[in-house]
């Protein structure tokens, strides 16, 4: 009896073979992958085609587990988690609490189509970038899709001085802050998911984001205007440790990197698919959408490219301009 009960933990420790929190179940590698959006969001329905992709080309060797809605932390907390391979993958915007640089690709109105956003990212550039992150032991896979954002307030906003003194709520990205001081406007940073009962109780004004986030969010219920200032854009990193892709063999590395790069391309086609379906659902549901003027908005935002360029030098700003102009 003791040699077999023996023998029976030993199975059964075998089967759960456990590093860094990735657990290993008959030959299966299990990853974890969290974002901050809903289930009905974009971002989450990328990363069930990723996790399908994976699963698919592994046979069934690799499996991975998909955490929407800010389940496991903030974007900050779960980025911090990949570091320190407690969490395996994310889907996030805000890396640039580990290197300000990428934030170039956040610089207003930088960019005037998707197609030179995604050339530029898909290019040298982006890859530059994502290099940065891997003495932090992050390996950015892809550049997903967060896409243009644009302002959701209770006042129409058709020029800059429509935003003088407007409480707006921005992510905590020093890019978003200066832009909307610049602008005239009150930012002031708050967690997503602490959004939507601030502007219930007037905490903030109004807030910026992609029109998917406004939509699956239902920010109609709690704000009267889309105004589409298209004033940013801003890709969506998905990144993996470093140290546990480094674990994996060169077939398993493949197919996690072609998975990420054919789902972002999914993101980024179903992200503007839905995009006039989702403007039509919001006016439907009594939001005016609002279609101003760019250029004045343009005007006003010399500051913030003046401001980077003291920060990180003219190369990196001239460099990306020139790839967006190519």
């Amino acid at each position: 009896m003791i040699l077999l009960t023996l023998s029976l933990a030993g199975s059964i420790v075998a089967a759960f073979v456990a590093s860094d929190n990735v657990a290993i179940t008959n030959d299966v590698t299990t990853i974890r992958v969290g974002h901050e959006q809903a289930e009905t969001n974009d971002r989450h329905l990328a990363m069930m085609e990723f996790k399908e992709l994976v699963e698919e080309k592994s046979q069934g060797e690799m499996e991975v587990l998909v955490y929407p809605n800010a389940q496991l932390g903030s974007e900050p907390e779960m980025i911090e988690s990949v570091t320190l391979n407690d969490l395996q993958m994310v889907a996030a915007t805000a890396f640039t609490q580990y290197d300000q640089r990428i934030s170039v690709f956040e610089l207003p109105y930088l960019f005037d189509s998707y197609e030179e956003a995604w050339n530029v990212l898909d290019g040298e550039v982006g890859q530059d970038m994502a290099d940065l992150f891997l003495e932090d032991d992050l390996r950015i896979l892809a550049y997903f899709e967060n896409g243009f954002r644009h302002v959701t307030s209770n006042r129409p906003i058709e020029s800059p001085e429509d935003l003088s003194g407007l409480v707006i709520r921005t992510p905590e990205f020093p890019i978003s802050l200066s832009t909307f001081n610049a602008m005239g406007a009150n930012p002031t940073p708050m967690a997503f998911g602490e959004l939507y009962t601030a502007l219930q109780q007037g905490t903030v004004d109004a807030q910026e984001n992609p029109i998917a986030n406004a939509y699956t969010s239902n920010f109609q219920e709690v704000q009267e205007y889309l105004n589409l200032t298209s004033h940013q854009y801003m890709p969506l990193p998905v990144a993996i440790n470093e140290d546990f892709w480094q674990s994996l063999s060169t077939e398993e590395q493949e197919i996690l990197n072609n998975s990420a790069e054919e789902a972002a391309q999914f993101h980024r086609e179903t992200q503007r698919e839905n995009e006039e379906k989702m403007l039509a659902e919001l006016e439907e549901d009594g939001m005016e959408i609002v279609e101003p003027d760019t250029s004045l908005f343009e005007d006003e935002i010399d500051p913030v490219y003046n401001s980077f360029r003291q920060a990180y030098g003219d190369e990196l700003v001239d460099r990306i301009i020139e790839a967006a102009n190519e």
